[in-house]
């Protein structure tokens, strides 16, 4: 067969991967897309594009959009459909080519429970688990409540003692049918302090499998991945031999064909390694595996899928240096990784170092609820473990980014950190190490970086002028005061002062600080300034009357603070808002209930993730705002709350 098109069956920056290897092979791209993603990049890079008139699980709509296009080839993506057995045999009884294990080998894997009795049998150890809430005393807690459908974090909670188990179990199949669209789940042992390493196999429909090393993913807040590396720092040889061989049992033993991942967590203290499932997909961190290789696991799929073997033994693998990925997102590290939202003002990858941008968005692109924030999987290579990181940390720290709060600062200082240097990358990394959530800038940071900012915006000005627009900027025939700027960060606000001066400089004034200043280069993307004997080189995107400027130490936004501010809106004192824009899910309270600290008054859903609104003290709901089903915006008022005096005993 000699396919002419192929339809991905997802969204984002999967689609575009995909998209790039299919037509390094000759293949056509189709795009599925709801209305949300219409103007997303994927869309106008598909040749042919089919509008859902539902979601992205509505498994019959995308046969149709395959059949209707004339896409021969269908390939799921990671998440979604991807492991659903129900689609892949729809797949296949419409005489498509489904790119992926079969039907039979997902289903067999998707009943997590199911598949790690199918890993004991081939000898894979466990760790214990049930089905049955009434039987988690038999398994002890912590404990692990996991959606049987799915990975990815959706539908996980981690239990910690009985009285918790009720409200997590609620939750995670909430979330499990959101995400996966089957509400199942069950309960698992949590293994506080380990390592989560997964080893890829790849196979062929002639019985030929290989293993392509192992990637560690132990660094995960909310239970998803944020940095994933080949190979894991904290395996030896022995250990990895023996994972590698126990993966190519139980893919033997399930006849396994196309990429898959066989999941792993690694005791810290006895270096014991159990089974957790097996993703009968590719996953979201495969390009490390990709680039430690040197094989492109997408063509690999797709040349399966068409029936042909693999064409290399496991003695044909060969393994060259290091690789790290870090996935970039739409979050606030300072509020507990809430996802974040707004429109991207500004999204440009630096040309160096060279290190691989798997992304979805553009300058442009808004980040909405509907969807997972990830904006961009950043990947490194290099001949050693200190390199890689390096490489990555500095092509991040250069993305100029603003509009849209992001952990790439977080990321930059968590791949810099000693902890991680050293090879600590345990589960608990993010709770254990405390890395820093933003940069800190000090004042005499803030005050060089204010100043070009405001030599930025009088340049704008200069360019913009409709008169005398050939006089030398702040020219004055008279002693007249210094030109004004007033310039504001989260952190602090800061007044500079200017006047230009004949040579071509600026005298400039912050707060007690005076020097001159000199602007070597402009344009509306950039200024070259020098400023206190330093001279550095910004990448500037103005949104409105937001500056964004990215140079040494990552981006700072700046906000230009009008001379005479519109009163604000009064939020009522005690009143508890909305971390994020999303969807009511519960409202447990009502007008009068006492609550103590730490209950939750409130659910939202954003993302596909719920997100619990606690009490912040003991005290009394003064007023409900919302409703079960209500959509909200970012600070909407959801409730008014009195604390209680601690002194009275009584709402104060």
């Amino acid at each position: 067969m000699s396919p002419s098109a192929i339809l991905v069956a997802n969204r984002g920056e999967i689609a575009r991967r995909i998209f790039g290897t299919a037509r390094a092979m000759g293949l056509g791209c189709v795009a599925v897309y709801v209305d949300a993603d219409a103007d997303a990049p994927f869309v106008a890079e598909a040749d042919e594009a089919v509008r859902l008139e539902g979601s992205y699980l509505d498994g019959p709509a995308i046969v149709d959009a395959a059949r209707t296009t004339g896409a021969e080839l269908v390939h799921p993506g990671y998440g979604f459909l991807a492991e659903n057995a129900g689609f892949a045999a729809a797949v296949v009884d419409s005489g498509l080519v489904w790119i992926g294990p079969s039907p039979a080998v997902i289903g067999a894997m998707g009943d997590k429970l199911a598949a790690k009795r199918t890993a004991a049998d081939a000898g894979m150890p466990t760790l214990a688990s049930t089905d049955d809430p009434a039987a988690a005393e038999t398994i002890g807690y912590p404990l692990l409540v996991k959606a049987a459908a799915g990975g990815g974090g959706k539908g996980m909670r981690v239990v910690a003692a009985p009285d918790g188990l009720e409200a997590a179990v609620e939750a995670a199949r909430r979330e499990a049918a959101a995400s996966f669209g089957d509400d199942t789940v069950f309960l698992e042992r949590y293994l506080a302090r380990s390592r989560h390493v997964e080893i890829q196999i790849l196979g062929d429909r002639h019985g030929h499998i290989v293993q392509l090393g192992e990637r560690e993913c132990s660094i995960q807040r909310r239970h998803q991945k944020i940095i994933e590396e080949s190979p894991s720092p904290g395996v030896d040889d022995g250990l990895r031999t023996a994972m590698a061989e126990a993966a190519l049992g139980l893919a033997r033993a399930i006849g396994y064909e196309s990429a898959g991942t066989v999941e792993l967590i690694v005791d810290e203290q006895t270096s014991e390694f159990a089974f957790l499932e097996v993703n009968t997909r590719l996953q979201v961190e495969h390009p490390v595996t990709e680039l430690v290789t040197g094989l492109d696991l997408v063509r690999e799929q797709i040349r399966v899928a068409l029936g042909e073997p693999l064409g290399f033994t496991q003695q044909d693998v060969h393994f060259s240096g290091h690789a790290i990925e870090a996935r970039l997102y739409a979050e606030d590290p300072a509020r507990a990784f809430l996802p974040a939202t707004g429109r991207l003002d500004a999204f440009e990858p630096p040309d160096e170092p060279a290190v691989r941008w798997d992304s979805g968005v553009t300058r442009g692109t808004v980040v909405g609820v509907a969807f997972d924030p990830m904006l961009a999987k950043v990947v490194a290579h290099a001949p050693s473990r200190g390199e890689a990181a390096a490489r990555l940390a500095l092509a991040l720290e250069r993305l100029h980014v603003g509009g849209v709060t992001t952990n790439r600062d977080y990321l930059v200082a968590a791949l810099r950190h000693p902890e991680f240097l050293t090879g600590a990358t345990t589960t608990d990394f993010v709770e254990r190490a405390g890395v820093a959530p933003s940069r800190q800038y000090d004042d005499g940071e803030l005050e060089h970086l204010g100043v070009a900012a405001a030599m930025w915006l009088q340049e704008a000005n200069r360019a913009a002028a409709a008169v005398l627009d050939q006089v030398r900027s702040g020219f004055r025939n008279a002693r007249l005061p210094m030109q004004e700027v007033t310039l504001g960060t989260a952190e602090r606000e800061l007044t500079i002062r200017y006047a230009g001066n004949r040579d071509g400089t600026f005298a400039v004034q912050t707060g007690d600080t005076g020097a001159r200043a000199r602007v070597h280069e402009w344009s509306e993307g950039h200024i070259d300034v020098e400023w206190q004997g330093r001279r550095n080189r910004y990448r500037v995107t103005r949104a409105g009357d937001a500056l964004h400027l990215t140079g040494p130490g990552g981006t700072t936004s700046w906000n230009i603070v009008p001379r005479f501010q519109p009163p604000a809106a009064v939020v009522p004192s005690g009143g508890l808002v909305a971390p994020m824009p999303g969807a009511v899910l519960e409202v447990r309270v009502a007008r009068g209930d006492r609550v103590e600290q730490g209950q939750t008054l409130v659910v939202l859903e954003a993302m596909k993730m719920e997100h619990h609104i606690e009490a912040p003290a003991n005290g009394t709901v003064a007023e409900v705002r919302v409703a079960k089903g209500d959509q909200v915006d970012n600070g909407a008022l959801l409730l008014e709350f009195e604390p209680v005096d601690p002194g009275a005993g009584e709402p104060a």
